[in-house]
């Protein structure tokens, strides 16, 4: 009996070298095909990756480091750096409990409305960040649903840093749920019912069992959240107010220095950003680099004991 592999070669009791050959013409692209796609890619790559992110170096640091660093410890600029930190340090660890807690109850357990909790996650992806601003705007605005009562109790949560928390949280919902989803569904719930069985009580289980299978791609999730979360300009320009050194994010005080000709200042604060999408870029890789390797080990003693 002879099989196909997907790699183009046959295996069986005695390999076929012509039938080899013709599987292999058939599955592999011609040279100039592959050298063609390849040189579209860099193409693209280079115009709208590279060659932007060099602009950016370039107009930050072209009147020189004092220029760059003066841009940066602007009042303003640092207010603005200050405020995106904190928004990432409040709305990452709410996103990794409402990600960790809906992929859980999604992929561990059966109950109704769960295709409607799963649209409700994927919903930031499908409704524009501008759109998502109004909507807060006519829920906590001076003139909408909640305006009154949250006047009559002198709750700020428009033109405010609340507005900003809510409206990047509710962005950057999906990511870390989504990331987890497919891969506790994938896992399956075998370790976990072993576990329950052998005695441990839920949270024993989760912190045991579930969580460290989960690590990796949690890490991940958490990543991109972050990235998401540093980045947000529509929504959180809706309901920021733009008031300069209290509710301008980085993005917004870039947006604000371009449009006052400030140009080198925006650069400057652009270069920032961008290191810190460079960083996340950086660890991202790391992380997918270490999860490739655990893979691996654990196939190679899956296989050791099997053997």
């Amino acid at each position: 009996m002879t099989t196909k592999t997907a790699t183009g070669y046959v295996a069986g009791h005695e390999a076929n070298p012509e039938l080899s050959a013709r599987w292999r013409r058939a599955t592999e692209e011609p040279a100039w095909v592959r050298w063609t796609l390849i040189t579209i890619a860099l193409t693209f790559l280079g115009l709208f990756l590279v060659l932007p992110l060099l602009v950016v170096l370039y107009g930050a640091f072209e009147q020189g480091l004092a220029v760059w660093f003066a841009a940066i410890n602007e009042p303003d600029a640092l207010a603005a750096i200050r405020l995106s930190l904190l928004v990432v340090v409040i709305v990452v660890p709410i996103n990794v409990l409402f990600g960790v807690a809906a992929a859980w109850a999604i992929a561990k357990h059966e109950f109704r409305g769960k295709p409607i909790l799963i649209s409700l996650i994927d919903m930031p992806f499908a409704i524009s960040p501008v759109v998502v601003g109004l909507i807060f705007v006519i829920l906590f605005g001076s003139q909408g649903w909640l305006g009154p009562w949250l006047a009559a109790n002198d709750i700020r949560i428009i033109f405010a840093v609340p507005g900003i928390i809510i409206v990047i949280a509710f962005g950057t919902m999906p990511f870390i749920a989504r990331e987890l989803i497919p891969l506790m569904q994938q896992q399956g719930k075998e370790e976990e019912e072993a576990s329950l069985t052998l005695g441990a009580n839920g949270w024993k289980t989760f912190w045991y069992v579930t969580l460290p299978n989960i690590k990796w791609g949690l890490i991940y999730g958490i990543i991109l959240c972050n990235a998401r979360a540093l980045g947000e300009f529509g929504a959180v320009a809706v309901v920021s107010g733009r008031i300069r050194g209290e509710t301008n994010t980085m993005p917004l005080h870039i947006e604000v220095l371009y449009n006052e000709y400030l140009f080198t200042a925006a650069f400057a604060v652009s270069s920032l950003l961008t290191g810190l999408a460079l960083v996340t870029i950086a660890i991202k890789s790391v992380v997918e680099w270490l999860d490739e390797r655990s893979r691996e080990s654990t196939a190679i003693s899956h296989e050791g004991a099997v053997s």
